[in-house]
């Protein structure tokens, strides 16, 4: 599946129902669907507002790879793009006390694998994939 989303929350919404329903399709537990909304949920929300700015011109793609094991979801704004290297460590001294700043924290808590790129025309992408557990 691959769509191109509006950068409005009503975007973000749609992405995590897309994302939740192909994580139930995949085997997820309920749980695990739970957190995997939060982590899409977080990502959208940094692209939205953080990469497009709520800008009605800029579009975020939201791209679905459903495996037999695992779900690649790919989330690119078009927006400058960022240095996750650079982000503040949101447990580290002053950041503790911020009121934002946890989602990429977040995010990489609830997948199994996270990257972040920056795209050639300048925006980010933000990968997340999680596994299928096998009994």
């Amino acid at each position: 599946m691959d769509l191109f989303l509006e950068s409005n929350l009503e975007s973000v919404d749609a992405a995590e129902a897309h994302c939740v329903e192909a994580a139930k399709q995949l085997g997820l537990d309920e749980d695990a669907c739970m957190d995997l909304g939060l982590a899409v949920r977080e990502a959208m929300v940094n692209a939205v507002a953080h990469g497009n700015n709520y800008d009605a011109a800029k579009k975020v793609r939201l791209a679905l790879e459903s495996r037999s094991d695992s779900l690649r979801i790919t989330i690119t704004d078009q927006g400058a793009g960022f240095d996750l290297n650079r982000v503040p460590d949101p447990t580290q001294g002053d950041n503790l006390m911020r009121g934002s700043g946890r989602g990429l924290l977040l995010i990489q808590t609830f997948v199994d694998e996270f990257t972040v790129k920056r795209t050639p025309e300048g925006g980010a992408e933000v990968v997340l994939v999680k596994y299928a557990i096998s009994d």
